[in-house]
């Protein structure tokens, strides 16, 4: 098992690594741009993720009465933005991969400067070291993103045929975080069994698909990528506070829990997504 939990932070990093690589092989940074132009996407987009987020995982956690190390995980969660799954999730659900990579940057931008201001305001004693958040994210996504689109700007046969198999890379990476999640949290989850956290951890889930979904716009390629970008948080930010933070083990569990039935339940969503999205070209 210590095998294996050491296992993940090097299958997270090949598939962080891997996909923002794919994405800048196939991108170009006019495309990943062009979507944000869209003014009143952009603000629905910044309303869902950083005022209806923290106001849901406030909510969920008075309505179920969480314990305060789980209601201060969800908080975390609520102020996360900008995950490195969305580009896969996108591609899974086939919306605008374009939006997908810019929503991604301008979220996970803003979340290391909003998550210093907020908090403090949510959780009393807590503070938020802004360069620890965002030297991680700059590693492990804009760096390899920035590499890629240059590679896809200056050989762009040698793009084309790197990028399929670093999404293969990615696919493969992200089927074994998946499984070795599970296999080394199994008691944890079960201990939060009657804590209501898996039911806090759903409900948040599903209130951050609906509001994206609702705020999404008319285009099923931007409305299914809003609605995934919204649930799905950004864990690495909500850890790097949460381990800094709180000596409670239990809020790194929270999240932990809510990254795991996050990747269960976002993946046969991106799927249903995909399916609708074909039915509206079909009917097109």
């Amino acid at each position: 098992m210590e095998f294996l939990t050491k296992t993940i932070p090097l299958t997270l990093l090949v598939f962080v690594v891997s996909s923002m690589l794919a994405v800048g092989l196939s991108l170009t940074v006019g495309e990943i741009l062009l979507p944000l132009r869209n003014r009143r996407l952009v603000f629905l987009a910044l309303l869902a993720n950083f005022v209806l987020m923290p106001l849901a995982a406030f909510v969920i956690a008075r309505l179920l009465r969480l314990a305060e190390p789980l209601a201060a995980a969800l908080l975390l969660l609520g102020t996360a933005a900008g995950a490195p799954f969305l580009p896969k999730l996108a591609v899974v659900a086939k919306g605008s991969l374009a939006f997908a990579v810019g929503l991604m940057v301008m979220l996970m931008t803003l979340t290391v400067g909003y998550m210093p201001l907020v908090l403090p305001l949510l959780l009393e004693g807590v503070s938020v070291d802004p360069s620890k958040i965002a030297r991680s994210l700059v590693v492990l996504m804009l760096i390899p993103l920035v590499l890629g689109l240059a590679v896809r700007n200056r050989y762009q046969a040698v793009a084309a045929r790197v990028a399929p198999l670093l999404n293969r890379v990615s696919t493969v990476s992200l089927v074994l975080l998946i499984v070795l999640l599970l296999a080394t949290n199994l008691q944890n989850i079960a201990d939060m069994f009657g804590t209501r956290a898996v039911l806090a951890s759903i409900l948040f889930l599903l209130a951050s698909f609906g509001a994206g979904w609702l705020l999404g716009g008319p285009g099923p390629d931007t409305r299914g990528v809003l609605a995934l970008g919204t649930a799905q948080r950004n864990i690495a930010a909500a850890l790097v506070v949460g381990g800094q933070n709180f000596e409670d083990p239990k809020v790194v569990v929270m999240v932990a829990v809510v990254a795991i039935v996050g990747l269960l339940v976002l993946v046969p969503l991106a799927r249903v997504v995909s399916r609708r999205s074909i039915q509206a070209d079909a009917k097109v």
